[in-house]
């Protein structure tokens, strides 16, 4: 009964907690290109987001999951011979805030599984991705799209401290 492991990464097929979507206080959205410059464009637009909605202490966890789960997305996600050419499937980043949570969800047009790599090397570059957004985000999972929409979006949650 050894262990691999991925067994800290166990939520992986779990829809979102249940949050209310009545009750979110803000959501932006962006569809990202299919070339790796996206990942700046995603990190541009999460800065500029989070500085609206004054995040606190969770701005430079939130900065690197959004870099992780987006870049999983265009290296996983996409076929290969997608990234870089017009007609790619996009990739879609959401951004949701309740009053002490923020989420952020990548949508993709790939059904695989988002698995982590298991590696012993720490210092190997690829593959870490979901370690990362395990250590940083409060919870993160992922779903199938439901409905005509193909692909799956990969999730993590962040709690926020009440301001106010």
């Amino acid at each position: 009964m050894g262990t691999n492991g991925s067994t800290m990464l166990k939520p992986l097929r779990q829809g979102l907690p249940p949050l209310d979507p009545a009750a979110v206080s803000d959501a932006a959205s962006c569809a990202l290109p299919a070339r790796y410059e996206a990942v700046r464009e995603a990190r541009r637009f999460t800065r500029g987001t989070l500085d609206q909605w004054d995040v606190g202490d969770r701005f430079d966890d939130i900065c690197l999951v959004v870099s992780e789960l987006v870049t999983n997305a265009l290296r996983h996600a996409l076929p290969a011979d997608a990234v870089g050419s017009e007609h790619a499937p996009s990739v879609r980043l959401h951004l949701m805030r309740w009053t002490e949570r923020l989420v952020c969800a990548v949508r993709d047009p790939s059904h695989e599984t988002p698995t982590p790599r298991d590696s012993d090397d720490f210092s190997a570059e690829s593959g870490r991705g979901l370690f990362l957004v395990d250590s940083f985000a409060d919870s993160w999972g992922w779903h199938p799209l439901a409905g005509t929409l193909d692909g799956k979006v990969v999730w993590a949650m962040f709690r926020l401290k009440a301001t106010g």
